[in-house]
């Protein structure tokens, strides 16, 4: 792998797991005070969003790692899948002698 990907491999990009969504109207908000629950709409069982750019790659169990909180990836998308989730609209200009790491990695920095 060339210094140019190597490089683009370790950009950080932000992660964010979703326990679930719910709207509230403000009044409610506004209500909060600490100690406050909020119900969300999801079964404690079921598996939680795992979010890359705010789209959607992966869904996991919430796991305890000593007194940390991880995720166990249950489901993911593709290489290229999770690429175009974070907004990549296509490949196909990609050189055919790339792996797809490469190709995902060139997408990431404009590149292709």
């Amino acid at each position: 792998m060339s210094s140019n990907l190597k490089s683009i491999m370790r950009i950080e990009v932000p992660l964010v797991v979703v326990l679930g969504e719910r709207n509230l109207d403000i009044h409610s908000v506004r209500q909060w005070v600490p100690g406050s629950i909020i119900e969300l709409p999801i079964n404690a069982e079921e598996d939680l969003e795992v979010r890359i750019n705010n789209r959607r790659i992966a869904s996991g169990a919430a796991v305890k790692i000593g007194e940390n909180f991880g995720i166990r990836m249950t489901t993911t998308l593709g290489a290229t899948e999770r690429i175009e989730a974070m907004g990549q609209e296509d490949s196909s200009s990609a050189e055919p002698e790339m792996t797809p790491d490469e190709i995902a990695a060139a997408m990431l920095a404009g590149q292709i």
